[in-house]
């Protein structure tokens, strides 16, 4: 049997990168997903991969209300929900000094309060099917790295809410880890643009010495922390980073 045979997830930032790897893994291992996304036409080119076990909608995750309707659409469509996957994210590269409040807002918006309320309102439905959540925090989420202390400051958050939330339900069957990725070959960091003036040496300690890994790396990791193999793992970070951290 697949190993998501029976089961349903929810993947958000399923338009592109990981999340896009993600969503083809489980469907191919026989779950039903329901993908969400800021990037419409993104979903659509995925819904047409895909077919009927790829349902999608847009969301802006970092509303709460919206977050909570999507939770809501995803098990009417499907009848329950089994697995969440918080995949959705954004980066930008800033001076502390320069960083604006709509900068700030985006970040936390989208890598921290749309993971949580996407969380939220899973949580009684995931309870019901004894379900499971990933979260992808990153390397950023355990290193101090220059020019982008808000993306750092959201990913290190993440870390220890997916602790928290597996204390809190530890005598129940949920169970809540989190990925921590390094660099991938995604459209976040294709995009992604360092500002003027920069001291490249202090970039250094967190380019990694094997490159960047393709969005699959990630997925896979995903994938097999949602499965039954990894049912003795709750509160675990994985690290997916070709060692950035080991040191």
């Amino acid at each position: 049997m697949a190993k998501f045979e029976g089961k349903v997830a929810l993947v958000t930032g399923a338009a592109s990168g990981v999340g896009r790897a993600t969503a083809r893994q489980m469907v191919a291992e026989g779950a039903d997903v329901y993908g969400i996304d800021i990037n419409g036409e993104g979903l659509d080119k995925v819904a047409q991969e895909l077919g009927q076990a790829f349902k999608a909608a847009v969301c802006d995750i970092s509303d709460r209300e919206s977050a909570q309707a999507a939770v809501s659409e995803c098990v009417d469509i499907f009848g329950k929900l089994d697995i969440v996957a918080n995949v959705a994210g954004v980066v930008r590269s800033h001076h502390a000094t320069d960083v604006d409040e709509a900068t700030w807002r985006l970040i936390m918006g989208v890598n921290l309060d749309g993971m949580f309320w996407i969380t939220q309102a899973a949580i009684p439905h995931l309870l019901e099917t004894s379900g499971n959540i990933v979260n992808v925090a990153s390397n950023a989420g355990f290193m101090g790295q220059a020019y982008t202390v808000p993306y750092c400051a959201a990913k290190g958050a993440v870390i220890n809410m997916t602790r928290a939330l597996a204390m809190e339900y530890i005598k129940t069957d949920l169970r809540v880890n989190a990925i921590a990725p390094g660099g991938m070959k995604t459209g976040m960091t294709e995009n992604y643009h360092v500002p003027e003036g920069i001291d490249y040496s202090l970039m250094q300690p967190y380019t990694g010495f094997r490159g960047m890994a393709e969005p699959e790396t990630a997925a896979n990791a995903i994938c097999w922390m949602a499965s039954d193999e990894a049912s003795r793992c709750t509160g675990s970070i994985l690290s997916v980073d070709g060692g950035l951290t080991a040191a």
